[in-house]
């Protein structure tokens, strides 16, 4: 058995881990950062996207800020997300890589 000293994460952080992963794993939410990691879009565009209603999507979007993934900015009357947590196209990578995408038009 080896001695070497483990390299843990705290629980506490594990948690908070753990309720943002939660947050995440989501079909219409990892479509939504899908998108947001090619560009900035507005809740309309979202839920269009992901064949839902815009107050629903505009609920998904709100979690996930809570969480820190995304931030949004205000144009006029319309607002856009984007990602704000750089870590999101290291998971999103992992899924595409094993569940696969596509290229849509």
């Amino acid at each position: 058995m080896a001695t070497a000293k483990l390299k843990l994460t705290t629980l506490e952080s594990l948690g908070q881990a753990a309720e943002c992963l939660r947050i995440l794993a989501h079909p219409h939410r990892l479509r939504m950062v899908q998108m947001l990691l090619q560009g900035d879009y507005t809740v309309g565009e979202l839920a269009e996207s992901c064949e839902i209603p815009s107050p629903m999507a505009s609920e998904h979007l709100r979690l996930m800020q809570r969480c820190g993934f995304l931030a949004s900015q205000k144009d006029g009357r319309k607002v856009y997300y984007s990602v704000a947590e750089p870590h999101l196209q290291d998971i999103l990578h992992c899924i595409e890589s094993r569940f696969g995408v596509e290229a849509t038009s």
